[in-house]
């Protein structure tokens, strides 16, 4: 009877002190947008002392973009991301003008190259051509 009793305190002691987190579901890239189906909130006992853990809250208020690759299964940290700045490319073809949201990589005289919002490298030719 008293061992059944001290693991019913165990279990309801370990959820007492258990912390909410959000974890990765697949791997998330550098610069990804982090939204909540990338994420999973689960309890956990202990995290590092050096990581103050991201909230859902703070996911749903903010756009937020990750500042280095996110393995599956790791554990989402303030640190590991970074609010994001709205960012624009406009290309003007003469009559014509092309918004893309992104951050140019590279440019010269025959191209452009871009990185998308997802991660996914774009290349648009001056002369209005993408590939």
């Amino acid at each position: 009877m008293i061992l059944r009793l001290s693991l019913i305190a165990l279990f309801f002691k370990i959820n007492l002190f258990a912390v909410s987190v959000l974890v990765a579901k697949n791997n998330i890239k550098y610069e990804e947008e982090l939204n909540a189906s990338k994420v999973r909130v689960q309890n956990v006992a202990t995290i590092n002392k050096n990581c103050t853990p991201l909230t859902l809250n703070d996911l749903k208020n903010d756009v937020f973009v990750t500042t280095h690759y996110i393995n599956k299964n790791s554990i989402i940290c303030t640190k590991d991301v970074k609010s994001f700045t709205e960012s624009a490319i406009v290309f003007d073809f003469g009559g014509v003008k092309i918004e893309k949201k992104g951050k140019i990589i590279y440019e010269n005289d025959e191209f452009i190259r871009f990185k998308n919002l997802d991660g996914t490298i774009e290349q648009i030719y001056k002369d209005g051509r993408i590939k």
